[in-house]
């Protein structure tokens, strides 16, 4: 799963071009635009400057029109540009919701392996669904730094489950640090979806952490209450 060091270099320049493309149209679609405000401030202001665009009504002309055709293509850019990206939110919030539920559901199957053998056939099942989850959701995952983030996590993740169910069965000592690196391995991957998550609601973003929202009895009870009269 993991890129080969070349490869992945040449990943990470491509996609800091890409940022960087995404920042210098930001900040030219400001330039341009202040570079307007203030053209129409000194005309309004500046005598001597507006009788010289009077007088020169080619260069005028040229000046007005190109910057007025630079705040369209720019302003429209970067507007459409926002929309994609909080569209495509949503959806890499939907991928990496369905890939941390499946993350607990296979790292808890995986633990109890190690425990009893004959839970390992199911453990493998689960660790086979993830990792099949990981290889659909890396292209989706992979364009911006905080869903990089999450997706080399949960690849982190994927290599610690192979590790653990490599792990012979009955030995307590070992056991253990596996548990822990395994626990460890999935709270980190939590950590980097917080992020990505944050277009959901509470409640969701609570189900899918498998987390009990604030407020609710963790028995199913009403919260705060004791006994239906």
């Amino acid at each position: 799963m993991v890129a080969p060091v070349g490869g992945h270099r040449s990943l990470t320049l491509r996609y800091g071009r890409v940022v960087l493309m995404r920042w210098q149209g930001g900040l030219a679609a400001i330039v341009v635009t202040v570079a307007a405000g203030v053209l129409i401030v000194l005309d309004a202001t500046d005598a001597a400057l507006r009788h010289w665009w009077l007088a020169h009504a080619l260069t005028t002309d040229m000046v007005s029109g190109l910057l007025g055709l630079l705040i369209t293509v720019l302003v429209i850019d970067q507007v459409v540009r926002l929309r994609q990206i909080n569209d495509r939110a949503r959806a890499v919030a939907a991928q990496a919701a369905i890939m941390v539920n499946q993350a607990i559901r296979s790292s808890q199957a995986v633990s109890q392996a190690l425990a009893n053998s004959d839970d390992r056939d199911a453990a493998g099942d689960e660790f086979r669904t993830y990792m099949m989850m990981l290889l659909v959701g890396a292209p989706v995952l992979i364009d911006a730094k905080a869903s990089r983030n999450f997706l080399e996590q949960a690849q982190y993740l994927g290599g610690e489950m192979a590790v653990v169910l490599g792990v012979t069965p009955g030995r307590p000592k070992h056991a253990d640090a596996s548990n822990k690196r395994l626990d460890d391995a999935v709270q980190r991957l939590k950590d980097a979806s917080a992020p990505l998550l944050q277009v959901l609601d509470p409640e969701t973003r609570a189900a899918v952490r498998g987390e009990i929202p604030a407020g609710e009895d963790p028995s199913g009870g009403e919260p705060g209450g004791g006994e239906p009269g």
